[in-house]
């Protein structure tokens, strides 16, 4: 199975739907919690989709937090491509999807955190198919035709800035996030 394909898929045509006129942002966000279930598994990663607007930030700073801390800020019309059930009414095959892939991957005790990992199981995977998907929308140019050159930061809530910097790097091939890695490995310095 073509996973990055199926996720490409999904978003492709949610990106195509919104129409909103000052986007500075799309938010590729991952997430795992152990309130999220799928099966016998608990701390399963979720994916959704979103984007900033100008407007919803309050036209803050360029290098300020109240920009680029999105999971605390603006985000707008939110859809779940892989959701573990938790928000029934957008819950699809995604979720089978995903373990299916895992399956085919050979990962086994999705969702578990042992002392001193950074993350649980299958949730490094799942973020590096989404920032692969991210720079592929990138390098097709649908981003910039649709909203100008602006980047898409893959992230998660508890911003782990290390992996955060990488997926987002790795996600904007033209230097679409470069204020936004400056912003974060400046601290902020716009407050």
């Amino acid at each position: 199975m073509d996973f990055e394909a199926y996720l490409y898929d999904r978003v492709l045509p949610v990106i195509q739907s919104w129409n909103a006129e000052d986007v500075y942002a799309l938010s590729f966000f991952v997430y795992s919690n152990e309130a999220y279930k799928y099966d016998e598994y608990t701390n399963v990663s979720l994916f959704s989709i979103a984007y900033c607007t100008e407007e919803g930030c309050n036209h803050a700073p360029p290098l300020s937090e109240e920009r680029w801390n999105l999971p605390c800020t603006n985000l707008q019309q939110e859809t779940f491509i892989i959701d573990p059930g938790n928000h029934p009414e957008n819950h699809d095959d995604g979720i089978k999807t995903l373990f299916k892939w895992y399956k085919e991957l050979g990962l086994k005790n999705i969702g578990y955190e042992g002392p001193g990992d950074a993350y649980p199981v299958g949730y490094y995977e799942l973020i590096r198919a989404v920032s692969n998907v991210a720079q592929r929308l990138q390098a097709e140019g649908v981003i910039k035709e649709k909203f100008g050159p602006i980047p898409i930061i893959v992230h998660d809530l508890e911003i782990l800035w290390y992996l955060i910097e990488e997926m987002t790097e790795h996600a904007n091939p033209g230097g679409e996030a470069e204020l936004f890695l400056r912003a974060v490995r400046e601290e902020f310095p716009e407050e």
